[in-house]
């Protein structure tokens, strides 16, 4: 394993100086409120965009908000292709605002429409309530396309980190339920399996931003008890059937607990016979991709997912 990049050394000293509290010591409007305050100094700044038009759509649970980006040389009513976005945060943290500056960027390099959701969290709403809000955002993009001025034919889903779950799960059950058809999958960091038994986990205890001590905190307020961790909704690696679904794009980054799950599945899914990208990020932790304020390879990261956006866009044409 390489040694973190001085840009991340530099972010995760600047973190210890913050001298953060367990988020289990605290309740969890306190934790969300850390979370937000300690991400802050290292997001990048809000790119301008053509527009950002927000709205709460039916969900499962009640109004569902999302959140559209359109790219700075769009013009109004312009039929784009679109992304379907889901945050990190361990379906605990996080929010539209805590990943609208990735947002931005995405949509602007990709030149397609980013829709974010705004899941329900844990846990007030444990499993499987943000899998059920993620179908169902999807369902509604698909199904409102014209109003939303994308088309349904160049539809895409991604996430980072629990985020990259909920997008991996929504495929599987959009494979199995006859649509909406995904044309293609990005997952930055994505959680595949609670059983939380890969060797990273013993060889990245401590992955500086997120630790097996912190992935327990999230599974116990996440999922509703041991059952739910063989559940393929909630532990994708563990559906039996890997087969026919979309090109996808996995990134990853060296010290993450999750390295090993994410390549496990990458591995699953070329074995299945889906295309497959697997880029590792030597040097960098779980969460860098948001981080591009502080990490110039957040910025990479976000490019190199839109570059594979606009090819699987592009011929699809």
């Amino acid at each position: 394993m390489s040694a973190l990049h001085p840009q991340t050394q530099a972010m995760v000293d600047a973190m210890a100086r913050m001298n953060l509290i367990p988020p289990d010591k605290l309740s969890v409007e306190q934790a969300r409120e850390q979370f937000r305050r300690s991400r802050m100094p290292f997001v990048a700044p809000p790119e301008a965009v053509g527009a950002v038009i927000d709205a709460a759509i039916p969900g499962p649970g009640g109004k569902l908000r999302i959140r559209t980006y359109r790219p700075a040389d769009s013009r109004a009513g312009e039929l784009l292709p679109a992304m379907v976005y889901f945050h990190g945060g361990g379906w605990v943290f996080g929010d539209l605002d805590s990943h609208d500056p990735l947002c931005r960027e995405l949509c602007n390099l990709a030149r397609c429409a980013v829709i974010a959701v705004d899941y329900r969290l844990a846990p007030e709403n444990r499993f499987p309530a943000a899998v059920e809000d993620a179908t169902s955002a999807i369902r509604y993009v698909a199904q409102h396309a014209a109003d939303l001025a994308v088309d349904d034919s160049r539809l895409a889903a991604g996430g980072d980190s629990a985020g990259g779950n909920l997008a991996t799960v929504a495929a599987l059950t959009f494979r199995d339920q006859g649509g909406p058809k995904l044309l293609f999958q990005v997952l930055i960091y994505p959680v595949t399996d609670f059983s939380m038994d890969a060797p990273s986990y013993a060889r990245i205890a401590n992955g500086f931003t997120l630790s097996g001590e912190r992935m327990r905190y999230f599974r116990d307020s996440y999922l509703r008890g041991p059952g739910d961790v063989s559940d393929w909704r909630a532990s994708p690696l563990k559906a039996k059937d890997l087969s026919r679904l979309p090109p996808t794009l996995v990134i990853a980054a060296g010290h993450d607990p999750l390295i090993d799950e994410g390549k496990t599945y990458a591995d699953r899914l070329a074995a299945a016979g889906v295309t497959v990208s697997y880029v590792l990020y030597e040097g960098m932790v779980h969460g860098f991709a948001s981080m591009a304020g502080a990490i110039d390879a957040g910025h990479t990261a976000i490019a190199e997912a839109a570059a594979a956006l606009k090819d699987a866009f592009s011929s699809a044409r």
